[in-house]
């Protein structure tokens, strides 16, 4: 095992400012591809390579290939301003070289009969095989192939050229192995790690859990063709630096067809160099997720009792019964609140599934136990929606419910605070503003967060830090974005899972269709005859503003539109409005007053009308699935038969149709998260605040499924072992830089 511990300094940490050449404006660019540190930069891998190293046939050149070829000129055509054209030939075909700036050098060299060597990128067209502006030279007799070898190509930002970057890149590398020439600052894993590891039972699960079948051969990657490659822990055998090594400069190969294939499973990130670090990558982050866990089990927690008076009556003022998931769910909670140990588990539920109810009965076992209870939403009109519900729910039973926003008048806000601070309130409703350092609760024993995607950890954390002395409140925490499982293991892996999984009875599937936007008059005739039948709609608007750049028309001009052109009663709401008037307006809508609500996507979440059964959503396309998918829940709430129509501006990219077509299809919301996923990437599906969501070097959620469960086991073996903690916490630090924030490693 190498020493973790070596006084050296290590060179991953050193700033690229260290490097000789770059100065402020190179640090600059660098920086703007979130390269600070040269442990960046060796990450930074090339998007492709050129291969310099071989002369290839004209008639093999395909469209977008860098390529070199050999040719004899055979045409010159120089129009002076209008460029030149030379046309090169080889025994195979021939390709035209096109300069659209003229030089002297130029024209003395372009000349027929003259055998040139060119390397550029291929463009084939109706105008046939092209090179504008390739590199060349003359060939004489007896010329030597320069051995250039394969030369990466990286992304890069304006003004920052690929010489340069090679440069810096190779700098990078070699300060690396000079600091670490016995491979002690970069190894991680011992032998051992890895050997020890069933890895055949491993692949097996993940084929099972991902519902795909992933053979041992296909997760090994490329096998060279000097030794096949037959142990399953064949990643192993690379160091971290060997892995760096090979991608920034891959061997040579004589024979195409290999060179072909290692090339490809670079890029697709199947090679074993490329799964030896996305297996570092991932053990890091699930580490970082442990140790969060780790951190929170150390301390202790209200205990809660095993019954619930409060529990009975609630639900036995309810004019329905509990499905068999949610009570399957309650029991989870409850298990987890009759310990010491802090609960952080998860709920999710797809929209309509009735996570609040569930929420609202685990606050009786708390309550019950003289406990207060905080319920936080990330907008005030989904706070306010549980507000409404909590206070039906709990004040007919002796419990008072509060209120804390940030729009609330000083006076309105003094009262409350000294409410929570007394305990005269035992339920506390609000927004981001229950964990500012002024609210002081009497006794916190259990946190609900709903949608807690829309907070970064930190913003979680600082609510948890308001217990009493030396104790953690139970956290819950729910989401209607059902989450596929690669991105719940990445983001959430410190938390304990509950899926709602059976919608209430008496719901009804919502029949989706996509319309083009210029159909939107034969919608609004349909919206009216609709709501003449007594039933309600929605109009939903992406954005509150007019805005020329986006060609979206705001929730004001639509509701200055329809109302002049629809004999029904039409409300407006939107994230602009105050509290009060976007209550009242919800409120009426809700009672029957109102036959369409004119919204933005404030309506997301939380708003329950059983007659409301058409939604229409203008610019879907704008939208993301999952968000696409909550929306719809707010419809199909009753036993009418409900309808959610997409009106989508043309001209729409294959990306954009095939999106609405998945929403269209399904009804699934973790087959559109998924969709969604593989679409938008997880900082889009989950918000971008999330921390624990932060980019990957190589890792890829929907890709990389099979290694992510390696990784969780080897980093569920590297947190046990306390001999390891100099490696688990250097490991940490190296792959998240800022993971201290929110683990204490």
């Amino acid at each position: 095992m190498p020493n973790m511990q070596s006084n050296k300094p290590n060179p991953l940490d050193m700033p690229v400012t260290s490097l000789a050449g770059v100065g402020t404006k190179v640090a600059e660019q660098l920086a703007q591809l979130g390269i600070k540190r040269l442990f960046d930069l060796v990450l930074h891998l090339p998007r492709d390579y050129e291969d310099r190293s071989r002369v290839v046939n004209i008639n093999t050149l395909a469209n977008g290939q860098s390529a070199l070829v050999e040719g004899e000129i055979v045409s010159v055509d120089n129009k002076g301003r209008g460029g030149m054209s030379v046309l090169l030939e080889d025994d195979t075909g021939t390709v035209s070289l096109r300069f659209f700036k003229v030089y002297r050098g130029l024209t003395q060299t372009m000349m027929v009969g003259t055998t040139l060597r060119v390397f550029g990128e291929v463009k084939i067209s109706r105008y046939g095989v092209q090179m504008h502006h390739p590199e060349y030279q003359v060939v004489t007799a007896g010329m030597t192939m320069e051995s250039t070898g394969l030369q990466p190509i990286y992304p890069t930002v304006k003004g920052l050229h690929q010489n340069k970057l090679r440069t810096l890149v190779k700098l990078a590398l070699q300060t690396v192995q000079n600091y670490d020439k016995q491979g002690q600052i970069l190894s991680i894993f011992q032998d051992t790690d890895w050997q020890s590891l069933d890895w055949q039972t491993l692949i097996t699960q993940a084929n099972v859990q991902a519902k795909v079948q992933v053979s041992q051969a296909s997760f090994l990657g490329y096998q060279n063709n000097q030794a096949q490659i037959s142990s399953t822990h064949a990643i192993s055998y690379l160091s971290l630096f060997e892995a760096l090594t090979l991608l920034h400069t891959p061997p040579n190969h004589t024979d195409l067809t290999n060179q072909f294939e290692l090339l490809e499973q670079i890029k697709n990130r199947q090679h074993p160099a490329c799964q030896r670090i996305i297996i570092e990558e991932l053990t890091a982050h699930q580490l970082s997720l442990l140790y969060r866990r780790q951190q929170l089990h150390q301390h202790k927690a209200p205990k809660c009792e095993s019954s619930s008076p409060l529990a009975k009556h609630l639900l036995d003022n309810l004019p329905f019964a509990l499905t068999g998931a949610q009570q399957r769910v309650v029991n989870e909670i409850k298990n987890d609140l009759t310990t010491s140990i802090p609960m952080l588990r998860l709920v999710q539920g797809d929209v309509g599934a009735g996570k609040t109810l569930v929420a609202a009965l685990a606050a009786c076992y708390a309550l019950d136990s003289g406990w207060q209870v905080a319920i936080m939403a990330p907008t005030e009109i989904l706070a306010e929606q549980h507000l409404i519900n909590f206070k039906n729910w709990f004040e007919p039973l002796g419990i008072g419910v509060g209120w804390l926003a940030g729009k609330q008048k000083t006076s309105e806000r003094k009262e409350a605070l000294a409410a929570i601070s007394e305990n005269e309130v035992q339920i506390v409703v609000g927004t981001h503003a229950l964990f500012q350092e002024q609210v002081k609760f009497a006794k916190l024993g259990l946190a609900i967060i709903d949608e807690q995607h829309r907070f970064g950890v930190e913003q979680r954390m600082a609510l948890t830090n308001k217990g009493v002395a030396n104790s953690t409140p139970h956290q819950l925490v729910m989401t209607a974005t059902p989450i596929p499982r690669t991105l719940a293991m990445s983001a959430y892996g410190d938390m304990d899972t509950s899926i709602i999984d059976e919608l209430p009875p008496g719901r009804t599937p919502v029949k989706t269709v996509t319309i083009d936007r210029n159909r939107r008059d034969e919608v609004l005739e349909r919206i009216e005859a609709n709501c003449k039948q007594g039933k309600q709609a929605y109009w939903v608007c992406p954005l509150v503003e007019e805005s020329s750049e986006l060609d979206a028309q705001s929730a004001e001009a639509t509701f200055a539109d329809v109302s002049e052109r629809l004999d029904i009663r039409i409300g407006l709401v939107h994230g602009k409005m105050k509290p009060s008037e976007k209550q009242t307006t919800m409120q009426t809508f809700k009672q029957g007053d109102l036959d369409l609500l004119i919204s933005t996507t404030v309506i997301e979440v939380g708003v329950d009308v059983p007659n409301a059964s058409l939604m229409v959503i203008e610019n879907a396309e704008r939208l993301g699935l999952s968000q696409l998918h909550q929306l719809r829940g707010r419809v199909g709430r009753g036993s009418e038969k409900s309808f959610c129509v997409l009106l989508y501006q043309t001209p729409l990219s294959e990306t954009g149709i095939e999106r609405l077509n998945v929403l269209a299809k399904s009804n699934d919301g973790f087959v559109i998260a998924q969709k969604d996923l593989q679409i938008r990437g997880p900082g889009e599906l989950l918000g971008k605040r999330q921390t624990g969501n932060v980019g990957y070097y190589l890792s890829d959620l929907t890709r990389d499924e099979l290694l992510l469960t390696i990784a969780r086991a080897l980093a569920k073996r590297l947190i046990q072992d306390n001999s390891r903690k100099a490696d688990v916490s250097l490991l940490i630090e190296r792959w998240m830089p800022d993971a201290s924030k929110y683990t204490n490693v």
